[in-house]
């Protein structure tokens, strides 16, 4: 009878360690992957912020590039419109002369 009580006690000592060796198991399993996901999100923080700023540069170029295409616009059609005048000045103060003394 003592020698089933021993193997009894043996078993239950052997299934403790076995149990003890399995929590330890998963708790390096829960901390490896704690680190394994605080490294994907460090990661994923980090190409994100990459793509952010490469789509803040990009569209700061092409809002530049935009910008600087209105200004040669204005330029243009003012200069434009600085020809015509030069180009027709006598015209209008002609026609405007003739405009206020035929009233």
């Amino acid at each position: 009878m003592d020698t089933v009580i021993e193997k009894i006690s043996e078993i239950e000592s052997s299934a403790a360690s076995i149990m003890n060796d399995a929590n330890d198991h998963k708790k390096a399993f829960a901390k490896e992957m704690e680190e394994r996901t605080a490294a994907f999100d460090a990661q994923l923080e980090a190409e994100t912020s990459k793509k952010i700023e490469e789509l803040r540069a990009s569209m700061e170029i092409n809002m530049n590039n935009r910008l600087e295409k209105q200004r040669n616009d204005a330029r243009q059609i003012l200069k434009s419109m600085e020809q015509h005048y030069e180009d027709h000045h006598t015209q209008y103060v002609e026609e405007l002369f003739n405009t206020m003394i035929k009233e």
